[in-house]
């Protein structure tokens, strides 16, 4: 299957727009864990000051107890002093793992490992004096003196591994801000530009759509404009055919009344003006159909109601069928007893029965019996035609009151195909109803419901 050019610039569009959502994807997806890991090394650091605080706290308490234990020999104060120094190892420990990839703090740290343990010696020495009743002014001065050295490079070196962790969380920082702006733009620039590529795919949709519409349009007016022509062409076909059996029929018969009127009898005189008044009523009823059918149409077919004695309707009608056709069917009419009048027009009905019945009869070539019905109900007046004729195939009955559509089994017979569709117009105008069962071979039964005025 070759696709056209506006077809593989939309598959175009489309792949290149899940591509973009694929490479935002995967780039949200890439600085999520860059986040992530900026966060944990955010918490690294902040562990490692907290740490390094604790550290130089306790060793200020630590320092804080000895004097208090030595000014007024509080043993709790030593108590609480020997816990603090045992409190220092496992936070130096654990500076150490926090610090395993950096070299310049593990220096530090083992530095500031070293002046932890002078201090501890320190304060073991101050501790021995004193308890040995010779903490004298000359005794103490060169530890103290020691000590505050001891103490001044320790806090020295905690500003020193608090500043490296306090540069080092700036630009973590930096880093995830940068990485959070970066995200945003990325993914802006890829919504933007898949939302662009998407309106492009639906403009080139769109278009293709209004050039196909455009296109089926045509066609149809094209193809209605055809059957327009063939409709107009087989109907003056059909037309220009029934005009003229009828009209040679009236010809010759005036024909060979001018010639041989004087040696012909009178009831074969009368035999050929009967001809001429048969074909001249055929013609008349085409003509009737035609602008029937031509003024429903135009919409200026009007239903004028009247109130009709539906029983002497039928009957005239039945009499009138009769006086037009040969002998050889029996139209039999049957009716409810308490069918009386009804406001109907006139007019359309006669059109609506005469057609029914004339086709009975056209469609039974082999003569039989016509059953004609009339029923009435509360606000609805039925009227049911059965033959016993040859009947309608049943895929062409979907196809019944469109006009000039004849089957396949009534070539041979004379006909339009305007009787059907001159009953359904007027129905319309009545706000009635047909329905058809028909069998081939054994015959049709048409039922008409015309609804009747509410008082």
């Amino acid at each position: 299957m070759k696709w056209s050019l506006v077809g593989k610039w939309n598959v175009f569009g489309f792949g290149l727009a899940l591509l973009l959502i694929g490479i935002d994807s995967m780039i949200s997806y890439q600085n999520a864990i860059k986040l992530i890991q900026n966060a944990d090394k955010v918490k690294h650091t902040h562990e490692v000051l907290k740490n390094l605080t604790d550290i130089h706290a306790t060793l200020t308490d630590s320092e804080s107890n000895l004097l208090s234990y030595t000014l007024f020999k509080d043993e709790s104060e030593l108590k609480r002093y020997n816990a603090a120094i045992e409190s220092i190892s496992p936070k130096i420990k654990i500076l150490k793992q926090l610090n395993a990839g950096n070299t310049s703090q593990q220096q530090r740290l083992a530095t500031l490992q070293s002046l932890i343990s002078q201090k501890q010696i320190l304060f073991k020495q101050s501790i021995d004096v004193y308890k040995a009743g010779q903490s004298t002014a000359q005794n103490q001065y060169p530890l103290i003196v020691r000590s505050k050295r001891s103490r001044d490079q320790i806090r020295m070196l905690i500003i020193q591994m608090q500043a490296e962790e306090e540069k080092l969380l700036e630009l973590w920082v930096k880093k995830s801000e940068h990485n959070i702006r970066s995200r945003i733009f990325i993914e802006f620039l890829s919504i933007f530009l898949s939302f662009a590529i998407l309106f492009g795919v639906y403009a080139l949709l769109y278009r293709q759509m209004v050039k196909r519409h455009k296109a089926e349009t045509l066609q149809i007016h094209l193809s209605q404009e055809k059957e327009l022509s063939d409709l107009k062409l087989r109907f003056f076909s059909m037309v220009s055919h029934e005009f003229r059996t009828p009209l040679s029929i009236i010809l010759g018969s005036a024909q060979l009344l001018a010639e041989n009127s004087e040696q012909w009898t009178q009831s074969k005189r009368l035999k050929n003006l009967e001809r001429i008044q048969s074909s001249a009523k055929l013609m008349t009823k085409l003509l009737s159909d035609i602008l029937t059918i031509e003024r429903a149409e135009a919409g200026k077919l009007e239903c004028n109601r009247e109130l009709v004695d539906l029983e002497a309707f039928c009957l005239n009608l039945v009499e009138d069928i009769h006086l037009g056709s040969n002998n050889r069917h029996e139209i039999k009419f049957l009716s409810d007893d308490g069918c009386t009048r009804a406001e109907l027009d006139e007019k359309l009905l006669y059109s609506i029965l005469s057609n029914l019945l004339s086709n009975a009869i056209k469609y039974s070539p082999n003569g039989g019996n016509i059953y004609f019905v009339l029923s009435c109900e509360a606000e609805v007046v039925s009227f049911q035609i059965k033959d016993e004729g040859i009947g309608i195939p049943e895929e062409f009955q979907q196809q019944l009151y469109e006009p000039f559509h004849r089957s396949y089994n009534v070539r041979d017979i004379v006909g339009v195909g305007l009787g059907l569709a001159v009953v359904k117009k007027c129905l319309d105008i009545h706000q009635g109803e047909i329905s058809v069962e028909s069998q081939e071979g054994i015959g049709t039964t048409f039922t008409v419901r015309i609804p009747l005025p509410t008082k």
